[in-house]
């Protein structure tokens, strides 16, 4: 527990005979923001529900601040903030009334942080939860969880239905949230482009196993992409070994590897592909995660 606040080993999890997570493991340490990315349907919120203990892993061991997640000990659970995907509340409880009654369940309620974020609103406490926007839900939700001044924040899917405003502030004020207070910070999400500049580290799943895993900033050092012309031969190539993905698009077909781009050209030729205007393509973050993980 003094080294990870998150340890999964080897999680595995079926519906219906249909495995949703495979041989899943990974460990969160203490401190910085982390993302579990993948496509819809990879099994980042089977994994969070693994996490908070409302499912129970078929296969496989999952710790959470020291404690198995399907045994999960109420003190344990005041030091875990969950936002989970749809931001559901009591929304017949105003603003206000949603401040009163969740400060009395976390002993390190921190008001100030609530109203911070609230205040932005510019809606009077009074306001219902029902009639306010589901950007605004968002805000309220977010503050408190925020408030809660947990030892580990989970947002499960935190961007779905809201727009590029609201997600910015969101991405935005957590930012600064976790400079402050230290928070450890795992998000979902299949929006990647909006967590380029935020998160510390990369998860990605598919298909329930862990694809890949490392610092953000290192996913675009080693991993490249290259165009040449079109033929036969390279419409044989498969995706294995060095090429990471092989896709073709008109005249030209566009190979992905994380190996360096004299030994990417030597393999080719050897299965007697011809290399006819070669060039490097530049990716973005999301070019390089669809790359990774697949567009279709």
């Amino acid at each position: 527990m003094d080294t990870y606040l998150v340890e999964c080993d080897g999680l595995c999890h079926a519906y219906t005979g249909k495995q949703v997570i495979n041989d899943l493991t990974f460990r969160i340490p203490k401190g910085g923001i982390y993302g579990l990315l993948g496509k819809n349907g990879a099994g980042k919120t089977t994994t969070i529900n693994i996490l908070m203990g409302l499912l129970q892993p078929s296969s496989g061991q999952c710790r959470v601040l020291g404690d198995p997640s399907h045994q999960l000990r109420p003190v344990t659970r005041q030091k875990i903030g969950l936002l989970h995907e749809g931001f559901t509340q009591y929304d017949f409880m105003s603003i206000d009334e949603l401040e009163r009654f969740h400060r009395y369940f976390y002993p390190r309620w921190q008001p100030q942080v609530f109203r911070q974020l609230v205040d932005r609103l510019l809606v009077p406490g009074s306001r219902r939860l029902s009639r306010l926007s589901f950007g605004q839900r968002s805000q309220v939700c977010l503050a408190l969880v925020m408030a809660q001044l947990p030892e580990l924040l989970i947002l499960d899917d935190y961007s779905m239905g809201l727009d590029a405003g609201y997600r910015r502030l969101l991405l935005d004020y957590l930012q600064a949230y976790v400079e402050e207070h230290g928070t450890t910070v795992l998000l979902t999400s299949h929006i990647v482009q909006d967590l380029e500049r935020l998160m510390d580290h990369m998860l990605i799943i598919d298909n329930g196993s862990l694809l890949y895993s490392t610092p953000r900033g290192r996913f675009f050092e080693g991993f490249q992409q290259w165009r040449f012309q079109r033929s036969a031969q390279a419409e044989q190539l498969t995706n294995e070994g060095v090429l990471t993905r092989i896709e073709h698009i008109g005249h030209y077909s566009l190979v992905c590897s994380f190996h360096d781009e004299a030994l990417v050209q030597q393999l080719l030729r050897q299965r007697g592909i011809p290399l006819e205007d070669w060039q490097a393509v530049p990716m973005s973050f999301e070019d390089a995660f669809l790359n990774l993980t697949g567009k279709y």
